[in-house]
């Protein structure tokens, strides 16, 4: 049976856009891994406090703890990294599920520079008329 190539390349289509669908979703939990795990670090070592407590060494601890047994991933400079981007972006809600992992580690800099130009939360709500 001879197929039209206009049905194999549809399928093929689905397939690829399904493939390409997987990827996002993985890129987007590893976005929201990397975030619970600076949440946890935020919460653990600086009580909610701007300031850390005992930051480098709780962070070089747990390291040391989960760098053996799942990779290079969960590094020192890793684990700083995760503790920043929730720093950054401290609602969950707030991140795309169109970016990456490597969107938001690239443009961590760029994201700091941006933020501090923007005015307080608390003048924002005041000037919202749906938040009175």
């Amino acid at each position: 049976m001879k197929l039209d190539e206009a049905f194999i390349s549809l399928v093929r289509g689905i397939i690829l856009e399904s493939k390409n669908a997987a990827i996002r979703s993985v890129d987007f939990q590893r976005v929201l891994m990397y975030w619970q795990i600076g949440e946890k670090i935020v919460l653990e070592d600086q009580q909610g406090k701007s300031r850390a407590g005992y930051g480098d060494k709780l962070i070089q601890t747990l390291a040391k703890a989960l760098e053996p047994e799942f990779g290079s991933g969960f590094s020192h400079r890793q684990m700083e990294r995760s503790r920043q981007f929730y720093r950054i972006f401290p609602i969950s809600s707030a991140l795309r599920t169109e970016f990456s992992w490597t969107h938001y580690h690239s443009s961590r800099k760029n994201i700091v520079a941006f933020r501090q130009q923007l005015p307080p939360l608390s003048i924002i709500y005041n000037k919202c008329n749906y938040c009175q």
